[in-house]
């Protein structure tokens, strides 16, 4: 019995939300406000992603400018300039693809983490620090 498309993307969003949520002082959960799963590090975003396990199914996160257009050169029809988000900072990867292998997919999830975390105040990076420990 073969998996439908939609059953291979809630397993793809369930993994990259475990994944999310087992970084130091992440939380990924479900914003009613914006109807997203919103992936947070100390009141910051650093990735959004659809709310329903559909073939439009999306995780957009953050990178480089010059790393988010060679992505987006390489794969063309699976990550796009982010979806309402700053375009030269954010790209939206459709989870309907295989095009990625999950583990690059969580590579992202993990530089878009590092750089929100880097912009972070020394208070804040240093609540994170203490709650890690």
């Amino acid at each position: 019995m073969s998996t439908s498309i939609e059953e291979k993307i809630a397993q793809k969003m369930q993994r990259f939300q475990a994944f999310g949520e087992g970084l130091p002082g992440a939380k990924v959960y479900y914003r009613e406000d914006w109807d997203a799963i919103y992936f947070d590090l100390v009141g910051k975003q650093f990735g959004i992603m659809s709310p329903q396990a559909e073939e439009t199914a999306f995780l957009t996160l953050k990178n480089l400018p010059e790393v988010n257009e060679t992505l987006r050169e390489q794969f063309p029809d699976v990550i796009i300039p982010g979806y309402y988000a700053n375009k030269t900072h954010w790209n939206t990867i459709k989870l309907a693809s295989d095009a990625l292998m999950e583990e690059n997919i969580e590579q992202m999830i993990l530089v878009s983490y590092d750089l929100v975390k880097q912009k972070l105040t020394k208070k804040q990076k240093s609540e994170l620090e203490n709650s890690e420990s």
